[in-house]
């Protein structure tokens, strides 16, 4: 049985969005905005996954929503189908340049815009695959170093044109108590996978990043996040790890953690400064801190 979809219908027509309802009941959970602004804030809380998009709507349009979702890394990946009243080619040209996969023509038929939809979720899922199976750490189910160096890039220069904090901590589990031989992890062991598993449920949020860099290595990517926040979050995987190292029978468990922040940039450069290798440098700094300190413990710095 498939997951149920999450689809976000944005069109300031009340009777446009009172088809659609109709039209795509049954085909999961249906989300409504009647502007732009309102269907950004909903994708960016949740991020559904199918948008059907009206181009012509006031204050942003169709092309400007589709435009940023794109532009998002949280949402870049979500497929939308542009609603339009007119068949005009340059307006599919646009939509399509802009990372749009199809066009449904007003007024539509229920069963068109079923199969649309279905096509599409379907496509989805098959993408959501593949890119899963490219960008997860087979032993601990976590992101794997390509899928945190592709954010990491990514997030940085969301940072840095928009003027927000980023933060990134690095983690160090007990070699001991992660199935580590001299050489690395010696197998899939599922101890390992439990405890990064348990880890990931700490960071709550959607944008929020864990991933294996190797051994017992970890890092956890913060959007939107000041160094207060990295603390808070510092003291949450403490607490994490405090309740799974009191079910081990072994008591040199331990967890270090080293964080670094980034400050928000203002105004917003013209040019990125720097690179995300530098907060990836000053956590690792932050890191060898903590191990020095002493077990378990965090240190936070600036970049």
């Amino acid at each position: 049985m498939q997951p149920s979809a999450d689809i976000l219908i944005v069109d300031d027509d009340p009777t446009a969005i009172t088809f659609l309802k109709s039209a795509l009941n049954g085909q999961g959970r249906l989300r409504f905005a009647t502007s732009g602004s309102e269907a950004l804030r909903i994708a960016r809380h949740t991020v559904p996954d199918l948008v059907l998009l009206d181009i012509e709507m006031p204050g942003l349009s169709g092309f400007e929503v589709c435009r940023a979702l794109k532009d998002d890394p949280q949402t870049a990946e979500v497929p939308v189908i542009f609603l339009t009243g007119h068949d005009q080619a340059a307006e599919e040209l646009t939509g399509l340049s802009l990372g749009a996969v199809d066009f449904i023509g007003k007024p539509a038929r229920p069963p068109l815009v079923r199969a649309r939809v279905q096509t599409h979720l379907r496509l989805k899922r098959m993408s959501d695959a593949l890119r899963r199976a490219a960008t997860e750490d087979a032993v601990t189910g976590v992101a794997n170093r390509r899928r945190f160096n592709e954010a990491l890039d990514a997030e940085w220069l969301r940072h840095a044109r928009g003027s927000r904090p980023l933060a990134l901590l690095r983690l160090d589990l007990d070699p001991a108590q992660a199935g580590e031989g001299p050489h690395g992890p010696t197998a899939p062991d599922p101890q390992l996978r439990q405890i990064a598993q348990a880890l990931r449920t700490a960071a709550r949020r959607p944008g929020d990043l864990l991933a294996r860099l190797e051994g017992p290595q970890f890092a956890l990517l913060l959007p939107d996040t000041d160094a207060a926040g990295a603390g808070a979050m510092a003291r949450r995987l403490q607490t994490t790890w405090d309740a799974l190292a009191a079910h081990a029978a072994d008591g040199r468990i331990g967890l270090a953690v080293g964080g670094a922040c980034a400050a928000p940039i203002s105004p917003p450069p013209r040019a990125v400064p720097g690179h995300a290798l530098e907060l990836l440098a000053a956590a690792d700094r932050a890191l060898g801190e903590a191990r020095r300190l002493g077990q378990p413990g965090y240190v936070i710095a600036p970049r």
